[in-house]
């Protein structure tokens, strides 16, 4: 019966889902099959993965914000770093600027938290004869006869009896008590099981860890507690997974590896997915610049008429109808001379041009005027007066 004081919002949406996958392998594989729980225990983290694709792919986009943004933010905590009030006002100024919300950056990870708890307690509702704190400590067969949120009484027996060369999904390597439950339990079974998939999922996270540090910006690594969380995620939550699998069942652990696997494959797919992206706005940019830009090697026509219609060329001089009319003459002239065979000669005589007249124009300054040269000149002595020498 559902429960609004406890859990139930997360527990029943994470047993039907898993009830939904396990129908299908049971199907294909049958009830019993250690496999069809496995896979139904593998697909439900596809599943939940899949829904938070989008958030996911926003952390990404987030993470990479806040990468940018960096040289920002040691800027106001250079200039306002003993005024925590005016950095905090200046911090979110920057951020609603930039559409960075820090908080859509952590959703992926919250939202597998409860998911992960979920799966913990349904897995573990199929065996209620342990004891000790949250226990309800029922006997094999109240057990058996009572169903598991979404699935029956029957689907539970079908679990306690699904095993792999002795080795329960629901087990752990260092279980004690309980084990009265399972149609067949081999401890040895279970570790030879547990062993593998335990250094699976520690690899798989530290590789995760790494893929999503070789992607940070030197900036951002440089900084104190982005290198101290990059330590923890390479190394020390890659040996915690290994230190605390012994304790878990390995349908947890599975749903690790799983989740891990996952996460690994969606993290390249995306990451390549923006950087094509951001290639593709690069590559834009750069061929509007080059379509702007004249071609190379090639440089405007000075003096040049523009062909009718066309846009005059940049840096060019325009010709006066006077100059082009004159040596439209000329040509035509000395073209029809050189047709009837003869030299040509210059009948008339070169005019001259008052060159001195206009240099004694341009040099002669205009009445009033106060030019530089007009008052530096040296006046001349009109008196006929001797200059008294200096002494």
């Amino acid at each position: 019966m559902f429960n609004w004081a406890s859990l139930d919002y997360i527990y029943y949406p994470v047993s039907a889902i898993m009830w939904l996958w396990y129908k299908l392998f049971a199907f294909l594989l049958g009830p019993s099959n250690f496999f069809a729980w496995a896979l139904s225990v593998m697909f439900l983290v596809f599943t939940l993965r899949a829904i938070l694709y989008k958030p996911f792919v926003r952390q990404i986009e987030t993470t990479r914000q806040m990468q940018e943004l960096q040289p920002q933010i040691k800027a106001l905590q250079k200039k306002y770093g003993k005024d925590r009030q005016r950095m905090a006002l200046e911090m979110q100024k920057l951020q609603k600027d930039h559409g960075f919300n820090p908080i859509l950056g952590c959703l992926p990870m919250l939202a597998q938290v409860p998911v992960f708890l979920g799966l913990y307690h349904v897995l573990m509702s199929f065996n209620r004869t342990q004891t000790g704190f949250g226990r309800l400590g029922l006997s094999v067969e109240e057990n058996r006869s009572l169903g598991n949120y979404l699935f029956s009484a029957t689907d539970v027996g079908h679990f306690l009896d699904a095993n792999l060369f002795g080795a329960p999904l629901g087990a752990s390597m260092v279980q004690t008590v309980g084990l009265g439950a399972f149609t067949e339990f081999d401890r040895m079974a279970v570790i030879f099981t547990g062993i593998p998939l335990i250094i699976i999922a520690g690899i798989a996270t530290h590789f995760n860890s790494r893929a999503s540090v070789a992607r940070q910006s030197p900036e951002a690594a440089a900084n104190p507690q982005t290198a101290m969380m990059n330590k923890l995620a390479l190394y020390v939550f890659p040996i915690g997974v290994v230190v605390g699998g012994p304790f878990l069942p390995i349908a947890v652990i599975l749903y690790w590896v799983s989740n891990n696997i996952w996460t690994y494959g969606q993290q390249h797919y995306v990451f390549g997915k923006i950087e094509k992206r951001e290639e593709a706005e690069k590559l834009a940019i750069k061929e509007r610049q080059a379509s702007n830009a004249p071609a190379p090697g090639v440089r405007p026509k000075k003096g040049a008429k523009p062909a009718p219609g066309a846009k005059p060329v940049a840096g060019g001089k325009p010709v006066k109808a006077t100059e082009a009319t004159e040596a439209t003459a000329e040509d035509v002239e000395s073209t029809a001379i050189v047709e009837d065979g003869e030299t040509p000669v210059d009948t008339a005589p070169p005019t001259k041009k008052p060159a001195a007249k206009n240099a004694a124009a341009k040099k002669a300054p205009a009445k009033g005027s106060t030019n530089g040269a007009a008052k530096n000149a040296p006046r001349r002595n009109t008196t006929n007066r001797p200059r008294k020498r200096r002494t």
